[in-house]
Formats: C-alpha cells, structure tokens, sequence
C-alpha cells in the first residue's frame, strides 16, 4: 500500500459520530494499493454487467447529465482515520442499477488499475451508495479516485473503490481485491469489521 500524504493531525473523537478504534484528522490521507490510473474522459465509462438480461453502460458525458446529489457525510478508513463532513457530489448508484434489473444479490465493483471489491447489492441501494465525480466543490483529484469513484460510507473506505468502472452482479459472493488479502468481507466501522475474523 502506498501512502502518498501524511497524517497532519488528529482531534478527540465524538463517539457518536465517529466509530471506535477511530480517529479523527482534518487532512485527506490518500492510500492506495498500487499507481494511480489516469484515465481520459473520452476513454470512461460506467458499466454494470453480470447477472443482467444486457449489460448497461454511460459514457461520462451521459454520466454528467443523469440528475446528481449534492450531499454531507462522515468516512471512516480502516487504517484507523475519519474525516467529519465530507461534502460530495455525484449521481445515486439507484439510478444505475434500476437501469439493470437483477436478481443478483452481490456486486464486484471494478476499477481501473485492476482493483475490485465486493459488496452486497441491498448495502448499494436506498440511498446507500454514490457514483461521485466531485468533493468539496471541485472535480475529484486522480489521487483520491477521480475521474469518479464509488462512495459507500457506511462501510469502511476500501469498499469505496477508486477509479471506479462499474458493477459486475453476481448470485453469490465473491472476494474482492483486499478481501483476498485478509480484510474482513464485510467491513462495518461500528463493528470494527478490519480483518478476517473480527
């Protein structure tokens, strides 16, 4: 894993917002688990696949005009770190999965650079999870997964895959990229769900 910004600082943690083994920083670390991907605008696009009647896909210009959420939330890393009122913006994964009815009750998603991870469709859906392509105002920094990444907050970060591609729906489970690695296959904060076993 690299680390390519550092830990500038941490405040107490408020128990009911952030979860325990928890603290919280005011930077943005960037943690990643090989280079970072830049992919051309005119070359992305967005696809769920899989366990589908037809593979769905937007291209980014197609990604732009679905109707987006401005929206606040808390994002808890597993390596320990938790950013308080983190603003993004970006389109509402319900938006791309009505698009692609399944009975499928998994995702992979899949990134550029090859990185995956697995997450349960109900945890994607209902408001849940974003496609965002925008933080704090401005368009999201390759480093911190731009052009767009998935954002799923209440797992831990991991499960927020970076440089996201889109969602391969499967009937069953299957590990991703760090769930592979020892990582827990679900990874719930307030669970403290790091590892395999906890």
């Amino acid at each position: 894993m690299a680390v390519t910004r550092g830990f500038l600082g941490r405040r107490a943690a408020d128990s009911s917002r952030v979860p325990p083994g928890q603290y919280v920083t005011q930077d943005f670390p960037v943690l990643s688990a090989g280079p970072t991907p830049y992919t051309r605008l005119d070359a992305w696009d967005f696809t769920i696949r899989g366990a589908v009647d037809h593979p769905v896909s937007w291209s980014w210009a197609e990604f732009q005009a679905l109707p987006r959420e401005k929206f606040t939330v808390d994002i808890h890393c597993v390596t320990k770190w938790t950013k308080l009122d983190m603003t993004w913006s970006g389109v509402p994964l319900d938006t791309f999965l009505d698009a692609a009815p399944t009975q499928a009750g998994y995702a992979v998603a899949f990134s550029d650079g090859g990185y995956t991870t697995n997450i349960p469709l109900a945890d994607l859906r209902n408001g849940r999870a974003w496609v965002v392509d925008e933080y704090d105002g401005r368009p999201l920094d390759p480093e911190h997964g731009g052009p767009a990444r998935l954002l799923v907050p209440h797992l831990y970060f991991w499960k927020s895959a970076k440089w996201i591609r889109g969602l391969d729906l499967r009937p069953t489970d299957q590990p991703g990229f760090w769930e592979m690695f020892g990582y827990h296959n679900y990874g719930d904060p307030w669970k403290e769900q790091r590892y395999y076993g906890d």
